[in-house]
């Protein structure tokens, strides 16, 4: 045995015990005749002691102990003569009797500590070290725990955790797939799967009514902060279901999550919001409710009165900010700065201050009288001391998504998006379709196996774009942390969705052939959600990324860069696989 103990479990009641530990040096510190020595695991520190009237040989040897070094002490517990409230064990230390370097260490890249001086990208290829810091650590530990209290939850609820292949079919529709050339069938390819979609929904029809996996997912699409290439889902799915019976479990599963692992009562039932409206308060499907700041639509006030830029706008809103007129001009131009971004691509913004009398100043004052400025006041319910931004465009939903942009930067501003703070909410009745530019067709905003309301069937012949779906998000403050819908299980319905979404008969048939085969042996009613768990994770451990949440994460441009990854083939690999590159023509 290396060790009795942990590095982080002895405490005052243990003095006089004779103990074994092992873990990695963390500092070293020579005293007069003294050595002190800290060593971690992942449990904790402890300080070791090494008398030099006791054993100077063994004190000496301690006092060129190295960062990182693996060491074995023995030792008898003491306790401390000064303190450290700090720490777990700062009550206790060991006086060393045996000292056994189990591994020596060359000096590390970075500082293994909370606060390092390591950067990104080189924290990023020492990972094994990285997690080795109490941070990363913690974060890799509460999505363990995470992952168990779901799996408790589900069961409870008799959910069966079902494996599905790794290896499918391709299905071009939607995000780029990860594919994988098969060697025993030269010229084809596996894809990896996007997400269990069409599996879980075949685990319906074999009478699995209630199915669950913690599953990896592939997408080949550009990174940023809650993306990566491979992703982990707690993919779920129900038969003889409607919409409010997933919702009701799924949002049970929220607040059990948020009660055991941060001991937070949500409140129930969780607000619902339209689709519709998620875009014309917020210009977001993913709003972040942790404040107000609603949008109010301004054409009937500020039309017509000589402002061209508003009187040529097909949108005018803005966003009233409480307490915030005391902002500086330096302040409202940097906020103009911010909108006219290029990822923003605003082209300007105007602003009103509601001053304490009760009159309104703008910043286009010789266009409006004071009585049309009282009428904006009005709209916003605006009292003294608020300030109201606008923003106005020739495209309703690009302005919309420029002022939820804007309404974000001013939440962050005045410090209303607390990550202490959690706000839930449903978004639903998505619309079935959107168009593609690129394609120049109807896509499906989720994916083609998602029903259409009852009551928007017959639009599907007539009107398809204004078809709604039975789909629905779980979004907490602003991020998407998962979505579902109800799946069709009518084999005449797909082939209508197919259909409209430009699938010849034979296409439908060769890539989802199998789905609809099945739907022919009675299918059941049923439906599903996926949450990622990446993304609760980061928002649990209050992340702005879910990078640091993954034991081994890829950069933006979805390298490991630990591993190198991805790589060259050898040319007999590619031979093997029957595989000729043409780089050139991809650059």
């Amino acid at each position: 045995m290396y060790r009795t103990n942990t590095c982080g479990e002895l405490r005052i009641s243990d003095t006089g015990k004779t103990v074994k530990l092992a873990g990695w040096v963390q500092r070293t510190r020579r005293m007069g005749g003294m050595t002190f020595v800290d060593i971690r695991d992942r449990y904790g520190i402890t300080q070791i002691v090494f008398n030099n009237e006791v054993n100077a040989e063994l004190c000496e040897k301690a006092s060129h102990l190295g960062r990182e070094y693996v060491v074995e002490i023995i030792g008898k517990v003491s306790e401390r003569s000064n303190k450290n409230p700090n720490m777990p064990t700062g009550d206790i230390e060991i006086i060393a009797d045996t000292l056994t370097i189990l591994s020596k260490s060359e000096v590390p890249p970075f500082t293994i500590e909370d606060n390092t001086d390591g950067g990104d990208d080189l924290r990023m290829k020492y990972r094994y070290l990285d997690i080795r810091r109490n941070p990363v650590r913690k974060n890799l530990e509460l999505r363990h725990k995470m992952t168990m209290e779901v799996r408790k939850y589900l069961d409870s609820l008799g959910f069966l955790e079902i494996e599905t292949p790794m290896l499918v079919g391709s299905t071009p529709e939607g995000a780029r797939d990860f594919v994988v050339p098969s060697r025993m069938n030269p010229g084809q390819f596996y894809a990896l799967p996007q997400s269990p979609q069409t599996l879980k929904q075949l685990l319906m029809v074999s009478g699995i009514d209630r199915y669950f996996q913690i599953v990896k997912c592939f997408r080949d699409e550009d990174l940023r902060a809650d993306r990566q290439p491979e992703f982990t889902q707690i993919d779920c799915e129900m038969s003889f279901v409607e919409q409010d019976d997933i919702i009701n479990v799924f949002e049970g599963m929220t607040r059990y999550l948020f009660k055991t692992i941060k001991d937070i009562d949500l409140p129930a039932p969780f607000m619902r919001m339209p689709w519709s409206d998620t875009m014309k308060y917020y210009g977001s499907d993913k709003p972040d409710l942790r404040f107000e700041m609603k949008f109010v639509e301004l054409m009937d006030i500020l039309k017509g009165y000589g402002f061209s830029v508003f009187d040529n706008a097909e949108y005018i809103g803005g966003i009233c900010a409480k307490g915030a007129a005391t902002y500086t001009r330096k302040q409202l131009d940097a906020l103009t700065e911010f909108v006219k971004r290029p990822q923003i691509g605003a082209k300007g913004m105007v602003y009103a201050r509601v001053e304490e009398d009760g009159n309104v100043k703008s910043s286009v004052d010789k266009f409006y009288t004071q009585e049309v400025l009282q009428q904006l006041k009005g709209a916003f319910g605006a009292e003294p001391g608020d300030l109201i931004l606008i923003l106005s465009g020739d495209d309703t939903m690009k302005t919309r998504k420029q002022l939820c942009e804007l309404r974000l930067e001013m939440g962050s501003q005045l410090g209303l998006r607390d990550k202490n703070k959690f706000a839930c909410l449903w978004v639903v009745d998505f619309p079935m379709f959107e168009w593609s530019e690129e394609e120049g067709r109807l896509m499906a905003m989720h994916h083609p196996f998602t029903h259409p309301k009852d009551e928007d069937i017959p639009l599907l012949d007539t009107d398809p774009a204004a078809v709604r779906a039975d789909a629905y998000d779980m979004v907490i403050n602003g991020v998407e942390v998962g979505g579902g819908s109800i799946r069709i299980h009518d084999s005449q319905l797909q082939a209508k969705m197919f259909e409209i979404l430009g699938f010849t008969p034979e296409r439908a048939q060769e890539q989802f052939g199998f789905l609809m085969n099945a739907f022919k042996f009675g299918a059941p009613p049923h439906g599903g959600l996926a949450y990622g768990l990446d993304r609760w994770v980061s928002l649990f451990a209050g992340l702005d990324s879910i990078r640091d949440c993954i034991a081994f994460p890829k950069n933006n441009s979805g390298r490991d860069v630990m591993l190198d990854a991805p790589a060259p083939l050898d040319q007999s690999q590619l031979d093997e696989l029957a595989l000729q590159l043409n780089i050139d023509n991809q650059k």
